[in-house]
């Protein structure tokens, strides 16, 4: 029963914050400055015992957050004034139910909430489409790739934690082509597959480049070392 009180009043509260920001953002014709942090700690500290403005400051000033996102990761969707309000739902979503208390910055929260609550959207479209196929193209990439229904609701992985395992990937291809010598980053790319190779065992990277098991064992092993310190420094 508390519980179905709490989820009317949720969206109760998402309803008419979100009516009141759509208005503020059309009327003022831009985003309300970030916060600093010291600023957005007081604020959360005042969310936390009660506050109510505080709590619409919080989402006022992390609008912006919600604009970046659709912008940068849905640049070719053309109802884009939509999916910021489906994110605005999300960003109020992230702030109502903000625990500082769990370690976790409420700019990361906000981005998975945002980021949920746009594929939530994909997801219900799909369920609710009656000749839409899932492999019709709906979208495009920032290198202009075609996006269809289905590469959207398919990624259930958070979009933060997609940009980090792309940017460590890139890291890596730079690491390996700027530190590990020729011999290194060819059995780094046998032995693990890289670049769509086959993944290759130490006595079959010995055997294809002529030298023996325990050398590439010690060549690996060194350049992984050499990889696991430069991650560190970056």
């Amino acid at each position: 029963m508390r519980r179905g009180l709490f989820v009317l009043q949720l969206l109760s509260n998402i309803l008419s914050n979100l009516i009141y920001f759509a208005l503020h953002v059309t009327t003022g014709g831009s985003f309300p400055p970030p916060l600093s942090a010291k600023a957005e700690r007081d604020l959360i500290a005042r969310m936390e015992a009660g506050d109510e403005d505080a709590k619409n400051q919080l989402i006022e000033h992390n609008l912006r957050l919600v604009a970046h996102i659709v912008k940068k990761y849905y640049s070719g969707q053309v109802d884009q004034d939509d999916l910021i309000s489906i994110g605005t739902i999300g960003l109020i979503k992230a702030v109502s139910t903000f625990n500082s208390s769990k370690g976790i910055r409420l700019v990361t929260y906000a981005a998975r909430c945002i980021e949920n609550e746009i594929l939530m959207c994909f997801r219900n479209m799909k369920k609710s489409a009656q000749d839409v196929f899932i492999g019709d193209p709906i979208d495009t990439d920032k290198d202009g790739n075609t996006l269809t229904l289905i590469d959207i609701i398919a990624d259930d992985d958070n979009i933060v934690d997609d940009i980090d395992l792309k940017l460590r990937i890139e890291k890596l291809k730079t690491f390996m082509q700027e530190s590990l010598t020729p011999r290194e980053q060819t059995i780094l790319i046998l032995r693990y597959g890289l670049g769509g190779k086959q993944e290759l065992t130490q006595r079959m990277v010995a055997k294809q480049l002529g030298i023996s098991r325990s050398y590439v064992s010690r060549i690996e092993k060194g350049a992984l070392e050499k990889l696991r310190k430069l991650f560190e420094a970056a």
